[in-house]
């Protein structure tokens, strides 16, 4: 077959525009020029017939044809690269009152990068570890502690919640902690629940549904959550202490009920083990994290489809 194509070439380079079939050389008068997409379709899957016959085209023709199949081509690599971006879901909500000023920005395709300053020093540990290092300036340089103040020193819920989840948080909040964490609290979860359901849009093609246990050291956590569009809390901690430092625990059961109100999430909370308050705490929210990352991650086989049978999974 490279022979004849070989032969074909050689004969439509001599011939003239006619290309007669009596002319000496031309001992194949009748040898068709194909790709070898065209011999095994006898058209090419971009659309383009190469498709001449020797005794009817002329190179001038055969180069049109190429230039044809090339532009198409391109074409469609455009299309397709264009296609194939892939859309990061992101949601950001800003909240103000006269007792709280707070920022939350969620990237749900992200990759566990955290950056968070607000002045409660318990939840900053469930969300970024790095500004412990913040922390430990701040202790070193015994700054007074004032009303409105950031970084302060331990940045822990939201660094569990970035980790284990993926999730890329940018959180700035400012709060009358001197009164206590409570307004502060309740205002930053909402924000983060209103985020992340204005990041998940139409709920289109994600699994919905995710569960995970974690453990940490005696602590054993299970969650399950549904991002079905219906806000429901069942929680069962059972935290021995009613402080973890200056944390009031009190105030980790409000914080999951601000998220499932504005993100329209069903969430179970068991505890299963533990007996050191840290542990079960940090446990609870490295579950969640995990449990929330499943929920929100596409599900190819899905196509595209809401996983409802009644077509709809928010809260509208």
């Amino acid at each position: 077959m490279v022979f004849a194509q070989g032969l074909a070439g050689r004969f439509l380079a001599e011939s003239s525009p006619a290309c007669s079939s009596s002319r000496p050389s031309c001992s194949y008068p009748n040898v068709q020029v194909r790709s070898p997409t065209q011999r095994q379709g006898r058209q090419v899957s971009r659309g383009v017939r190469l498709d001449v016959a020797c005794s009817a085209a002329t190179p001038a023709q055969l180069d049109s044809a190429k230039a044809q199949e090339n532009g198409v081509g391109k074409a469609q690599a455009a299309h397709t690269t264009e296609a194939a971006a892939p859309v990061l879901r992101s949601g950001r909500v800003k909240r103000e009152t006269k007792e709280t000023k707070v920022d939350v920005t969620i990237s749900i395709d992200g990759t566990g990068r955290c950056k968070a300053k607000t002045p409660i020093h318990f939840l900053n540990h469930m969300l970024d570890v790095s500004t412990v290092r913040e922390a430990s300036a701040y202790i070193d340089k015994m700054r007074p502690v004032t009303f409105f103040t950031y970084a302060r020193p331990s940045q822990l819920c939201l660094q569990q919640i970035s980790s284990h989840g993926l999730f890329d948080l940018n959180i700035e909040a400012e709060g009358d902690t001197w009164i206590d964490d409570h307004h502060t609290n309740e205002d930053l979860a909402l924000a983060f629940g209103g985020a992340l359901s204005q990041a998940l849009g139409d709920r289109k093609g994600i699994h919905r549904f995710g569960d995970f246990s974690a453990p940490l050291d005696e602590a054993l956590v299970h969650v399950v959550l549904d991002l079905s569009g219906r806000p429901h809390l069942s929680y069962d901690l059972k935290i021995p202490t009613d402080h973890i430092g200056s944390y009031d625990t009190q105030l980790i059961e409000h914080f999951f009920q601000s998220v499932v109100n504005t993100s329209g999430m069903t969430l179970h909370i068991r505890q299963l083990a533990g007996q050191n308050s840290h542990h079960i705490v940090e446990a609870t929210f490295k579950a969640f994290a995990r449990a929330l990352r499943k929920a929100c991650e596409i599900d190819e086989r899905r196509a595209g489809q809401i996983a409802s049978s009644k077509g709809v999974l928010t809260q509208q």
